[in-house]
């Protein structure tokens, strides 16, 4: 079977549209996981922040109660209706406070816990109730109040239809953890609980009250309202918020195939595996009820700092994917576009090459047919045209080569010798310059092939690590390579900061904002939960002239050191003033942790020294925070004693001119 021929432009062409079409492939591929990790990460942060919203919303409600109940035990009338034993009197009134405000339940014991009036069921009285939590609780303070769970025993004292309204029967739910229980008979309350003193301080009874969550959409209505705005998209509504008894839907504007809210149906094994038993936030895609969300979820505790729940809000996936879909359906076209745009320069641009090969071709065959005057006319300054005049000069020597030929006829062998022997000599150094230009060529494509498989490790790891196992024995190993990978990309990070800093954008701030904004970045991490916060703030404080982004990098690391220091566990103390003579502000930051050796404080600030374990520092932070702040024409100076703790202190000099601006 014969090849088809090809010419040399079609060849080229062919050539450089294969080159297009990879990189373009390639391009698309890791540019559509680009943008699209960029925009779900954006949504992410997002929905973080709701989640921050929704629990003001939830917290205001538990005040709102708080006060409600502490307002109504602190009424005189209320005291002496309770001295003088006049039940009739304080139902009334205490019924009347309950429907004014809208409370479940709102009921007074005396001092032993004992229920005097209960106003949802009056005839129901006498029990005791000095067993509960948050009574009990109360008893250590003046007013209590947090969720509880409430069994269905507790409910029917104040009524069947309370009892009712918590009733919950299990709806199948897909990706739900699986359940002994198919219903839920007890409820949540926010709930709240309050003291009733005489005028010597003895307690004469506990008020209590508090609202059922069950099946009450206030809370989640307002936060969808608050934080959504009630957007939809393609008729959905794009932000929902649900409250859970443990994994079950109890207050949700979430809705079901059927566009109910989806009441009953419980949350996802991965989520409740998260926040119910490992009692972390979670902030990523989930299924909730019939579709993908990008959630945010974190627990509910009882005032035992048991979790009794979950607090959740999520946006739909579905825009954020259309719309990356969108973007990368854009990307494609201009990408198509340019192709083409391309092939159509580079078939115009080919002339310049095919041209003064044509002619070549020609000169040659006219050269074979035995007329030596004949020459390649090509102007160009390039390689083809030092190829044209090395073929010219060729010419011109075989023609001078006939001529002597003719001339001198006995030297015609010894001619012929030296001619051949130019001839080969011309083609040695053509060979040798197509292998140098070939080598050329190889490695500049080993280097762009080289300049990106750091990248490409830690995306396909990624891609790897989400797909696998959590009890695959593959698992920890590319968690590792994950983490190695990330560790190498840090580093190079680390290092050209280090080598090439940025100039700082100096403008007028406060500092004491740059502090706790530094601070409020690192309070959420688990290392801090256990970390007591000391903030000693001087105030007022002049401006000063610095960036605000560096400095919150310098903040950020020394606040992180400390934590680090001190295991997650200890105080750290924070605090600002301003110098004796006023030339400069000192922002100080105290741990309780192990201390520093004096031999590792002499080195503290050198480049990649670092006193953590291997892998855990580039031992650069330090080295960059130095760098900052010189920038800055302040300092950073550090005492530390074993076993008493470390003071980082960073000064930082006020600049007269631009505060009197």
């Amino acid at each position: 079977m014969q090849l088809p021929h090809f010419s040399l432009r079609t060849k080229i062409i062919l050539i450089f549209l294969i080159v297009i079409i990879l990189g373009g492939l390639l391009s698309l591929f890791f540019g559509s996981r680009l943008v699209k990790n960029t925009i779900i990460s954006q949504a992410q942060t997002k929905v973080k922040h709701d989640l921050a919203s929704a629990w003001m919303v939830f917290n205001e409600k538990l005040n709102d109660i708080k006060d409600i109940i502490s307002l109504t035990a602190a009424r005189e009338g209320v005291q002496e209706d309770i001295k003088n034993n006049r039940q009739d009197i304080l139902l009334k009134k205490l019924n009347r406070v309950r429907e004014e405000h809208g409370l479940d339940i709102l009921t007074l014991t005396d001092h032993k816990g004992i229920v005097m009036v209960r106003t949802r069921n009056p005839e129901v009285v006498g029990d005791d109730q000095s067993q509960d939590e948050i009574i009990k609780w109360m008893l250590k303070k003046d007013v209590v109040v947090k969720p509880q769970i409430i069994p269905r025993e507790e409910l029917l004292k104040e009524g069947k239809d309370l009892a009712d309204q918590a009733y919950l029967e299990f709806i199948p739910t897909p990706k739900a953890a699986p359940r002994p229980e198919n219903k839920e008979t007890s409820g949540m309350m926010l709930k709240a609980a309050s003291s009733i003193k005489d005028e010597n301080n003895t307690i004469l009874g506990v008020l209590y009250g508090g609202i059922l969550l069950n099946r009450n959409y206030e809370i989640v209505d307002r936060v969808k309202e608050t934080v959504y705005k009630g957007e939809k998209y393609k008729g959905r509504d794009k932000g929902t918020a649900t409250i859970f008894q443990h994994d079950l839907r109890i207050s949700t504007n979430v809705k079901n195939e059927k566009n109910e809210r989806a009441i009953g149906t419980r949350v996802s094994k991965e989520v409740n595996n998260a926040v119910l038993k490992e009692g972390k936030p979670w902030i990523d895609r989930a299924f909730v009820v019939s579709d993908w969300y990008i959630t945010a979820y974190e627990p509910i505790k009882n005032i035992d700092d048991k979790i009794i729940g979950i607090l959740y809000v999520g946006m739909l996936e579905r825009p954020y994917i259309d719309t990356t879909k969108r973007v990368m359906l854009a990307f494609t076209i201009m990408a198509s576009l340019c192709v083409v745009l391309l092939l159509v320069i580079l078939y115009f641009s080919t002339t310049r090459i095919i041209n003064p090969l044509q002619k070549m071709v020609v000169a040659t065959q006219e050269i074979a047919k035995g007329d030596l005057s004949h020459e390649v006319k090509v102007n160009s300054k390039d390689e083809i045209g030092y190829l044209a005049d090395s073929f010219n000069k060729m010419t011109a020597d075989l023609k001078t080569a006939n001529e002597k030929l003719v001339e001198w006829g006995k030297t015609l062998e010894k001619k012929v010798e030296e001619r051949t022997k130019e001839l080969a000599e011309m083609q040695a150094h053509l060979f040798e310059a197509e292998k140098l230009a070939s080598l050329g060529k190889l490695a500049a494509g080993v280097a762009h092939e080289i300049n990106n498989p750091l990248g490409s490790i830690l995306i396909y790891s990624h891609l790897l690590l989400e797909d696998a196992d959590k009890k695959s024995p593959h698992y920890e190993n590319l968690k590792k390579v994950v983490k190695e990978t990330s560790r190498c990309k840090d580093i190079v990070k680390s290092l050209l900061e280090f080598a090439r800093p940025k100039e700082p954008e100096m403008s007028l701030i406060n500092i004491n904002e740059i502090v706790e904004t530094s601070l409020s970045i690192m309070v959420r991490q688990a290392l801090f939960q256990n970390i007591r916060l000391k903030k000693m703030y001087a105030s007022p404080l002049p401006k000063i002239v610095a960036d605000s982004a560096q400095l919150q990098q310098v903040f950020t690391n020394i606040i992180l050191n400390a934590a680090e220091a001190m295991n997650g566990n200890g105080v750290l103390t924070l605090s600002s003033s301003l110098s004796e003579e006023g030339s400069y502000i000192e922002v100080k930051f105290s741990d309780t942790g192990p201390g520093i050796k004096e031999e590792d404080k002499k080195r503290l600030f050198e480049p990649f020294f670092s006193t953590k374990e291997v892998g855990k520092g580039t031992g650069l932070g330090l080295a960059i925070s130095y760098s900052i702040i010189q920038k800055h024409q302040g300092t950073i100076e550090v005492k530390s004693e074993a076993g008493k703790g470390s003071t980082f202190t960073v000064k930082l000099p006020v600049t007269e001119e631009r505060e009197h601006e």
